[in-house]
């Protein structure tokens, strides 16, 4: 890195909350548990799609209407809103990957300022943490439903550090996934992919400025 920042940024979907646990309740409704990720990559999509025209949904919307979709005419255990609502309700029980609490402390002991900035709502974000343990590590929690589009837009970044009150360059922007990495870099924030499973990062994306295995790894390429 060029220059140290002051602000770490984190994701939270994926990057920070284990979201492999809602795979047991697609099963539990009945359908295959990779069904999870085509899911959950449509909400992505839907989300990106809106803010492409200028317009903006909820997480929380997105979600349910998504997963209608996803499980509209597969046989069921039971009937479509009971099989919706289950699912949902497993964002409530998510917890952390291992390597984030020893990781934030570090970076807290470390000097940083951390500050979340999610595509969800700040109260799935609170609930997360405090579950953890680790609320009281970060200064602010933010949503892009306050920024009125969602990340990769420029414009999410932006709402960070303005309400942060650093500019971009002194952000650092903490993801597992390479779309907000780059939408993270092309805003002018340095970036870090947390890249636990060993994948090849796509070549189209720009390059992040480290690369870590998790948290804890990230402490200690940027907490000196």
């Amino acid at each position: 890195m060029t220059a140290r920042p002051s602000v770490v940024v984190f994701d939270v979907n994926e990057t920070l909350s284990d979201m492999e646990p809602l795979s047991r309740r697609f099963a539990d409704v009945g359908v295959p548990p990779e069904l999870l990720r085509v899911w959950f990559a449509g909400v992505l999509r839907d989300g990106f799609a809106l803010t492409a025209v200028g317009a903006s949904g909820s997480f929380a919307v997105l979600a349910a209407e998504g997963l209608r979709t996803v499980l509209h005419g597969v046989p069921l255990n039971r009937d479509l809103d009971s099989a919706v609502d289950h699912v949902l309700a497993g964002f409530a029980g998510l917890g952390v990957h291992p390597d984030v609490p020893d990781g934030l402390r570090a970076l807290r002991s470390a000097g940083y300022r951390l500050v979340t900035l999610s595509n969800g709502a700040t109260e799935v974000a609170d609930r997360l943490l405090t579950g953890a343990g680790v609320r009281g590590d970060f200064e602010r929690l933010l949503s892009v439903q306050d920024a009125g589009m969602w990340k990769p837009a420029p414009g999410a970044y932006a709402y960070a550090a303005g309400v942060c009150g650093v500019d971009p360059a002194d952000m650092i922007l903490v993801a597992v996934h390479p779309w907000d990495i780059d939408g993270a870099c092309r805003a002018g924030l340095q970036s870090a992919w947390v890249n636990r499973t060993g994948t090849p990062y796509p070549t189209y994306f720009t390059r992040p400025t480290v690369t870590v295995a998790d948290l804890g790894d990230l402490a200690r390429r940027i907490g000196a």
